[in-house]
């Protein structure tokens, strides 16, 4: 572990009791706390706790914050007609400061209970933290990388305009894809310097930066890990990178498709599974790919379908499957191949990992781990087995994938299997939510229709 690893790891400060809480809080002089439980949408919901008052009374948020809509619509929750209210415990590894405020201020992740101190199963860490202790239970430990792709815009305030990309050094805007450009992302260079920095201050381990395929597009990688913390860091990089981009007079998107004609954006994960010993599961000995790692391979091709609504939450994530050039349509698996939608990158035996490709940049970071590491340990228990790897590009074929989001919302409420691995209460408020948000959509005339077939139909 390097110094940095050392001063980031103390400044993160594991703490178990209050007294141990104050004593990090006023040692950075913190002014208030927020306390974030992340909502289905993977959005902070809380409340701003005033330091000096942290731990000194019980914490408590309404249960319906998960049946929440994106657009801040309720839904009926049929577990919780009488809108409880959840009682909320502190995660002590994750108290961070907030690097962007003017005064000083800390975040922390809160865990949700009921009265009886069992744990609010629909909320999306204890959906992830219930997936890790299936794997936990067979001695199994889950390590995840994701990389997140996202756009950079130019703040406007018209939703009927389409977005532009942000002028870069001297006014200079780039209208066009530019691939793994460096003069590119040197245009952003005072934001991405205040993105890392501010990074650094919370633990966000990421690593490189790129220029992807659309007009101020990049993509972040993450050091792999512990997949809750992994979502954690995720979810709080969705919230620095905003924060950072507004302080730049910029706006950052994680919508799926944010243009016409341009590549959407994807949030890739890549997973591994080791035992107790620290070994990788998905090699044998020899260094040959093992049974539980075709196993894996297998799980994600006959389970994913049915949790496609984790990978694709939105309306807006099924445009991204438009062009299968820019985002993988497919179950398809091979070796160092782009054009699968279950990539295995060329690594050595005990790097052997999976990269699924096709969630998008708009999911919930729990869910889509959560989702991912669910089929994977399905088709190891089961001992599936995958199709033949392909050989070549995988365009062109069979469609693998639902196309929209209704079928993808039947396909996730009518499997046994993702109710047994997710959670029944979880799937039953999850889907009825997404069900919600997609007739709220078809109430919404879009120009296509009043230009195109108003007056010619």
């Amino acid at each position: 572990m390097t110094r940095a690893d050392h001063a980031q790891q103390n400044d993160r400060c594991i703490v178990s009791k209050d007294d141990v809480f104050q004593a990090w809080l006023q040692e950075r002089k913190i002014e208030d706390v927020e306390a974030f439980v992340p909502d289905m949408a993977g959005s902070a919901r809380g409340k701003v706790i005033p330091a000096d008052k942290f731990g000194t009374s019980q914490v408590k948020m309404p249960e319906s914050i998960f049946s929440q809509t994106i657009s801040g619509d309720y839904i009926d929750d049929v577990n919780n007609v009488e809108d409880r209210d959840m009682l909320l415990v502190p995660d002590p590894t994750t108290l961070r400061p907030v690097p962007w405020l003017s005064d000083p201020a800390a975040s922390v992740f809160f865990d949700c209970y009921h009265r009886d101190g069992t744990q609010v199963a629909k909320s999306p860490r204890s959906v992830l933290r219930n997936v890790l202790a299936k794997f936990e239970a067979r001695g199994w430990i889950p390590v995840v990388a994701p990389e997140v792709e996202f756009y950079l815009l130019s703040p406007h305030s018209d939703p009927q305009a389409d977005p532009k990309p942000p002028e870069g050094r001297l006014g200079r805007t780039e209208n066009v894809r530019q691939p793994f450009s460096i003069d590119t992302m040197n245009d952003f260079e005072p934001f991405i310097f205040d993105v890392y920095k501010y990074c650094e201050a919370q633990g966000i381990r990421v690593d490189t930066l790129s220029q992807e395929m659309g007009p101020a597009q990049l993509e972040i990688n993450f050091k792999h890990g512990n997949a809750l913390d992994l979502a954690d860091q995720v979810f709080l990089f969705k919230r620095t990178l905003r924060e950072a981009a507004i302080l730049h007079e910029i706006h950052a998107t994680f919508l799926a498709k944010p243009y016409s004609g341009e590549a959407g954006s994807s949030l890739h994960i890549h997973q591994s599974v080791l035992d107790k010993k620290g070994d990788n599961i998905f090699s044998q000995d020899d260094g040959q790919a093992s049974d539980l790692f075709h196993g894996y391979l297998g799980g994600l091709q006959r389970y994913m379908p049915d949790v496609m609504l984790t990978f694709a939450p939105y309306v807006n994530s099924y445009r991204r499957f438009i062009n299968p050039q820019c985002s993988p349509v497919n179950l398809a698996w091979a070796i160092d191949n782009r054009t699968v939608g279950l990539r295995v990158p060329d690594s050595p035996p005990e790097a052997r990992r999976v990269e699924n490709r096709l969630a998008g940049s708009d999911v919930n970071p729990y869910l889509a781990i959560a989702a991912t590491l669910a089929c994977g340990y399905l088709g190891m228990v089961e001992g599936l087995k995958p199709s033949a790897e392909t050989e070549g590009s995988a365009y062109g074929g069979e469609i693998d994938l639902h196309r929209h989001i209704y079928p993808a919302i039947d396909a996730m409420r009518d499997s046994a299997a993702m109710r047994s691995m997710l959670g029944d209460e979880f799937v039953t408020l999850y889907t009825d939510l997404k069900d919600a948000e997609y007739r709220e959509f078809q109430e919404v005339i879009t120009p296509y229709e009043r230009e195109i077939l108003m007056f010619n139909v």
